[in-house]
């Protein structure tokens, strides 16, 4: 099994529960939407480290360097405007770099350049992490 292989919602949810021990939830994140597309804040208490971990995944299915102008616009949503015509948000830039700051702490992820695309990738650490779950 690979990450490819495996249900992307099982590999999240493993993630997730592994990295409550790796990176921390800050103070502010109780408060905050997610996107200026959402009504109210996210309702689950462990929605940040499923952010996370969706990140995660994200980052390895990328092949190269993925930025945070990359990210917001793959977790974006379509708001909801009423009568008028739905239009699409990206997601929150604050809550992305947060979770990547932390990664780059944990030495699971690195920042590079390839040519000139420039972002980040995963190290050798956090590919076997990702590796290492979706065996399980």
């Amino acid at each position: 099994m690979s990450v490819y292989d495996i249900k992307p919602s099982e590999l999240i949810e493993k993630l997730a529960s592994h990295l409550k021990t790796k990176i921390n939830m800050p103070d502010w994140a109780t408060f905050v939407k997610t996107s200026p597309g959402k009504e109210r804040p996210p309702e689950k208490e462990d929605w940040y480290y499923m952010r996370a971990a969706a990140i995660l995944r994200k980052i390895y299915m990328s092949k190269g360097p993925i930025g945070v102008n990359k990210l917001r616009t793959k977790f974006g949503n379509l708001k909801n405007r009423g009568t008028k015509p739905e239009k699409f948000y990206r997601s929150s830039g604050k809550i992305i770099r947060s979770i990547l700051q932390q990664f780059e702490k944990n030495k699971l992820l690195e920042q590079k350049a390839i040519g000139v695309h420039k972002g980040r990738v995963l190290t050798n650490e956090g590919k076997s992490l990702l590796d290492k779950l979706s065996k399980k």
